[in-house]
């Protein structure tokens, strides 16, 4: 499948689809604390992005249940809300949302403390977020698309952690998943040269032990194998003629 340029036109329409999905995000960390169901965060969220005249894009989205990806501690990802999941103190929590504004789509993802979280579990969080912004440094016309890969490892593996293999970045555009699939780590390959106006959704998952993963049998929720807590960062990103943009960060978020 071939990597889709956008327009400017197409480019304005994304830059408000990240926009708005980050105002739901920083509404979303703001309110998250101990006892706290997962399932208010997806009411919440859900919420907010329909008042925006948006449409949710996780929502039924191959049949996923919710609009809020809700995962807790070694939950990697595409955990469901639920009234029986209370937050504790000490947890830590991946919020994964995305958003339709006319057409396009935007995605990100946020990993928060709950209350005070332990040494470990922060510096996790941190490394994970920062991971992110080595990789695309590699962001640049010019570049190719496995650099981005292979910046986020080399930060990485001086930590320990496990770099998250069965799950990877992706295209975005008017479809939520489009070409190019974009590993967190070395695949020995270049990839394609990065040009302007390719949209990517760059999407770190970090483990503290293994790499490796399962699936629950709810068929959505990813978990560590080991048990071990997990944290997830993710922008949508815009490849310019000079640094990238972050379409769904502003400077002041950084």
């Amino acid at each position: 499948m071939s990597i889709s340029i956008k327009t400017a036109r197409e480019i304005e329409k994304m830059r408000r689809a990240g926009e708005l999905l980050e105002k739901v995000h920083d509404e979303l960390g703001r309110a998250i604390h101990p006892g706290m169901s997962t399932w208010e965060i997806n009411k919440l969220g859900e919420e907010m992005i329909r008042s925006f005249g948006c449409t949710p894009n996780f929502l039924n989205y191959n049949g996923y249940p919710a609009s809020i990806c809700v995962s807790v501690n070694e939950e990697v990802v595409h955990g469901i809300p639920s009234k029986k999941r209370i937050l504790k103190e000490g947890d830590i929590v991946s919020l994964d949302a995305g958003l339709i504004y006319k057409g396009y789509h935007s995605d990100a993802a946020r990993t928060h403390a709950v209350g005070k979280v332990s040494t470990e579990a922060q510096k996790l969080m941190d490394v994970t977020k920062q991971s992110f912004f080595e990789g695309i440094k590699m962001a640049k016309e010019g570049q190719h698309l496995h650099d981005i890969s292979r910046a986020i490892e080399e930060y990485v593996t001086p930590y320990g952690y496990g770099i998250v293999r069965d799950l990877v970045g992706h295209g975005i555009g008017t479809a939520l998943h489009e070409a190019p699939e974009i590993p967190n780590y070395e695949v020995g390959r270049k990839g394609v040269k990065l040009r302007p106006g390719m949209t990517l959704a760059i999407e770190p998952m970090i483990n503290i032990g293994t790499y490796e993963v399962d699936w629950l049998d709810d068929d959505w929720t990813v978990v560590t194998r080991d048990g071990s807590l997990s944290a997830h960062y993710e922008n949508t990103i815009l490849i310019t003629e000079g640094e990238p943009r972050i379409l769904s960060l502003t400077c002041d978020n950084e």
